[in-house]
């Protein structure tokens, strides 16, 4: 009898400590904690509400934060993200590709005098473009004229425009345009030409004194 209650007592025993293990927290468990309508909620598990909420980390034994993340980006927010990085990349690219013009100027040239007269070839080159687009423009313009001629006089004459003149008035006019805008393009270009000289030549003398610096 007296076996039975010390045994029974043992059993006792060790089932209250089994509990006070239990109920001790584990070093790796967590509390979570995130707002939910408003308030602030804690818990050892996420529900699938609060999955992609933002929410602090909590070491359950220390009550130290351990961690915080962030909430799940919405589709719009993954694609503006997914859009400056995509600048981001062709930015570096660009930045990359302008050194690497740079030092090619600087391999390619040895001395000013050969930069002034690599740009003067391009202009001369843009120069003669622009000759060749004008006498276009002038040429395309003289033909729009002379068929709007031919369709006036049809006109004040009581007749009718004939499709095939109508048809060529439109494409005269459609070429006519597109060679102003090839025009305009390379005046841009011409104008910017001697300020990129002058941008190249700055640029030049600096990679030259880097080089210079970096043999001495």
């Amino acid at each position: 009898m007296h076996l039975s209650i010390r045994l029974m007592g043992g059993l006792l025993l060790a089932c209250i400590a089994t509990g006070a293990l239990a109920q001790k927290p584990s070093a790796d468990r967590k509390v979570y904690c995130w707002n939910e309508g408003g308030r602030r909620v804690c818990g050892d598990a996420l529900p699938a509400s609060a999955v992609d909420a933002e929410r602090t980390e909590i070491n359950a034994r220390s009550g130290m934060a351990t961690a915080h993340v962030s909430r799940a980006l919405t589709a719009e927010e993954r694609r503006e993200a997914a859009a400056a990085a995509q600048q981001v990349k062709l930015e570096a690219e660009a930045a990359a590709l302008r050194q690497r013009q740079e030092l090619a100027m600087v391999e390619s040239y040895a001395t000013e005098a050969d930069l002034r007269r690599a740009y003067g070839e391009r202009i001369v080159l843009v120069d003669e473009a622009l000759k060749t687009s004008r006498m276009g423009v002038d040429n395309l313009r003289n033909s729009l004229l002379s068929l709007l001629r031919q369709a006036g006089e049809r006109e004040l004459a009581g007749q009718p425009v004939a499709k095939p003149l109508a048809d060529s008035i439109r494409s005269q006019h459609s070429d006519l345009q597109r060679q102003m805008a090839i025009l305009d393009q390379q005046l841009v270009e011409q104008a910017a030409l001697g300020g990129d000289l002058q941008a190249a030549l700055v640029r030049y003398r600096e990679l030259k004194q880097t080089a210079a610096t970096a043999r001495d």
